[in-house]
């Protein structure tokens, strides 16, 4: 029995356990898929639960907010990619060792260049990104874009938590625009939001100004998946410009996260017809 899970606050919105108890059976395994919902402080709660993967009651955990970064501490070992991003969503046991691994910026990537090749025919002459937040998620796009040749610009309420993310990257690709009117929207093809604002129930929020009129040619890129369709990329879409949400993300980390607990890959259409109704 396969026992997988997911850490986060709040979870009542996760598509998760459909899409893993999708795989699970698509690979002829038995097994489940648990919510494990940890309050942002409960450091013992975490401790515990991430104890019974090293014991091998549970084989594997993801981890959403707000612990991509609270669960390092409890960790034996992190591939390079958790390193160098500093977040980590996939947690599995590997001869006695607890690993902490990340699938966001490979999935994320997967994802960006689906949505810019059926959407925005490809890459835009001007690879200049626009990223609001800066926490567990943002690490893992803003390694992702500066790894495919994107120069970001980092937008966040908290400054200090974006300017720690940006001397942990130290790459002159990356900058911080904490007041959008000194940022050269003209200049931005990409506009990725990585906070919850939008997230189900509060649906009518936006991490957009409400003033401010969008770039005039960029392709608009929401990590939130609950609602289908978020403010931002109703807002976006009703000025003409593409928009997505980050359910093929979610899909894509998700599938690589599956195959590196069970050792199976799975059909990417079996999880999203998983979903497509919720």
């Amino acid at each position: 029995m396969i026992h997988l899970g997911l850490i986060g606050h709040p979870l009542g919105h996760s598509l998760s356990p459909k899409l893993h108890t999708a795989a699970l059976r698509s690979c002829g395994l038995e097994g489940d898929y648990s919510l494990f919902p940890i309050q942002p402080h409960d450091r013992q709660g975490l401790r515990d639960l991430i104890a019974r993967v090293r014991t091998g009651g549970i084989v594997g955990l993801n981890v959403t907010i707000p612990h991509k970064q609270n669960v390092i501490e409890f960790m034996d070992e992190l591939t390079h990619a958790a390193n160098v991003i500093g977040a980590v969503n996939t947690v599995y046991l590997r001869e006695n060792r607890l690993i902490g691994d990340n699938t966001d910026a490979r999935g994320f990537l997967m994802d960006l260049k689906r949505f810019l090749d059926n959407e925005c025919k490809g890459l835009p002459a001007s690879q200049n990104a626009l990223v609001f937040g800066a926490g567990g998620s943002a690490r893992a796009v803003t390694h992702a874009l500066l790894a495919g040749g994107w120069k970001v610009t980092l937008h966040a309420r908290r400054l200090e938590q974006a300017r720690g993310l940006s001397e942990s990257f130290a790459d002159d690709s990356l900058s911080i625009g904490h007041d959008l009117s000194s940022v050269e929207l003209s200049d931005v093809s990409l506009v990725v939001n990585t906070t919850p604002l939008g997230m189900s129930p509060n649906v009518d929020q936006s991490p957009w100004p409400e003033d401010l009129p969008f770039p005039p040619h960029a392709a608009i890129y929401d990590l939130v998946y609950n609602p289908r369709e978020t403010r931002l990329m109703k807002d976006a879409l009703a000025e003409g410009l593409p928009a997505t949400t980050g359910l093929g993300m979610l899909i894509e980390q998700a599938a690589l996260a599956f195959e590196i607990w069970t050792g199976k890959q799975v059909s990417r259409e079996i999880m999203l017809s998983a979903v497509e109704d919720s």
